[in-house]
């Protein structure tokens, strides 16, 4: 039976950090990573991990003040954040592939398999 399980969000002011962890069993999977869903918008990518290797992919927004990194081994991705924004303030979610990290990294897809997301609020 395929799980991805999210944990560590909660609740921070503006410039605090938090970090997340997923943790994924069933397959070994290559690609892991974080998406993320605010009140009224579109679920978006936030950072990606390659499991095989150090590749990893970041969203714009977060470029600078996100760190995504992994143990391929144990089938985890962390998300430490920080510098947090309000605008940062979202449901969490994990994403988990079998398949590499590629150019499709970003499309959600890609992913056959999600956790139940962990929510982060940032106040300002």
């Amino acid at each position: 039976q395929v799980q991805v399980v999210e944990s560590g969000g909660g609740s921070v002011q503006a410039g605090g950090s938090l970090r997340l962890s997923c943790v994924a069993s069933g397959y070994k999977f290559r690609c892991m990573g974080w998406f993320r869903q605010a009140p009224g918008k579109e679920r978006e990518g936030v950072a990606v991990a390659y499991t095989g290797g150090s590749a990893t992919y970041y969203t714009d927004s977060v470029k600078g003040r996100f760190t995504v990194f992994q143990d391929g081994a144990k089938n985890t991705v962390y998300l430490q954040m920080n510098a947090l924004k309000p605008e940062d303030t979202a449901t969490y979610y994990c994403a988990a592939d079998v398949g590499a990290c590629r150019s499709t990294v970003w499309d959600q897809s890609k992913y056959a398999y999600w956790g139940q997301g962990t929510q982060v609020s940032v106040s300002s």
